[in-house]
């Protein structure tokens, strides 16, 4: 059994974060986890089940919804800035280590799809991260030349870094990109923006989880400082600074989000110790189902074993 609470936590700026803390019935410090959700979604939308495999197996677990989306704070509401994300990500490692009980010197990422990216730059950057488990995760782009990888790198690292109020975390730009998330065949007249993800397993997945009481989720977002920004955020460019960080990568093997081949190669350009997981499916396949089990299942034993040492 894990104990389960409601927590908030100050994340980058001041701003209020929410979420949920599992504690495992352990003796001694435990490992900490932070997971954090994908892109537009929130901690409801299928996360507890992983969260509550890791804890049964001796983790603490701090999982919460980004900033501006499900129960954390920040306006405008749906704003989705991956350098914001990840700033807030370091505060919820440091909130984690400062608990009562947790062995500020095990402490692991997890993240799924987009927030699966923003965790491979994250362990690239930050020295407290001891294990990165990357969900279908943005690991990198089609035709993109990964060749000096060292130049991106120090780019991402700098703008992730920036104290200065003016970076990429603080600043949004003129022209905000809004953008329906997938296609509800209601929203149509009232929001004409462009739909960020047209496939069909995306429409089903976010309409059928989304619309679930408490869920939080709308189908309405404001993309800033992602790809059109200067660095753009592109995990490609980190993946290989990982190591000696334990790295385990699933991938799904019909994924029409993140592009499979981009995450094979850039799993091949990761330094040991280093683990791939080819999961049946599309890209929302192992949230659920047998897919789940297989992932979750692998997820822990990778974990218990980067931060237990079992």
């Amino acid at each position: 059994m894990a104990l389960k609470t409601l927590v908030e936590f100050e994340g980058h700026g001041g701003l209020t974060l929410r979420g949920d803390f599992y504690r495992p019935e352990a003796h001694g410090p435990a490992p900490g986890l932070v997971m954090t959700h994908g892109f537009s979604a929130t901690r409801s939308m299928c996360l507890a089940p992983f969260a509550e495999t890791f804890c049964r197996a001796g983790l603490a677990v701090l999982v919460y919804d980004h900033r501006c989306l499900g129960d954390s704070d920040g306006q405008p509401r749906g704003e989705i800035n991956p350098w914001a994300q990840m700033r807030d990500q370091r505060k919820a490692l440091s909130w984690l280590e400062a608990q009562e009980g947790i062995d500020p010197d095990r402490l692991g990422l997890w993240g799924s799809s987009f927030s699966g990216g923003e965790v491979l730059v994250l362990g690239a950057v930050d020295e407290r991260v001891k294990a990165v488990v990357a969900n279908v995760p943005l690991a990198g782009f089609p035709g993109q030349n990964y060749g000096d990888a060292v130049t991106g790198f120090e780019a991402i690292k700098a703008a992730l870094l920036d104290e200065s109020g003016q970076g990429l975390a603080d600043q949004s730009p003129d022209s905000p990109q809004r953008l329906r998330v997938v296609n509800d065949n209601l929203s149509a007249e009232s929001n004409p923006a462009p739909i960020f993800l047209p496939q069909e397993e995306s429409a089903e997945w976010f309409l059928g989880q989304g619309r679930r009481p408490g869920s939080g989720w709308i189908n309405d977002v404001q993309l800033v400082n992602a790809f059109g920004c200067e660095p753009p955020f592109d995990p490609g460019f980190c993946i290989e600074f990982i190591a000696p960080v334990p790295l385990l990568l699933v991938v799904a093997q019909e994924d029409r989000l993140c592009s499979v081949e981009s995450a094979e190669q850039a799993f091949e350009r990761a330094g040991e110790p280093k683990h791939l997981l080819k999961i049946p499916g599309h890209h929302f396949s192992n949230y659920q189902g047998p897919a789940f089990k297989e992932s979750a299942d692998a997820m822990r034993d990778f974990l218990v074993h980067a931060l237990l040492g079992q």
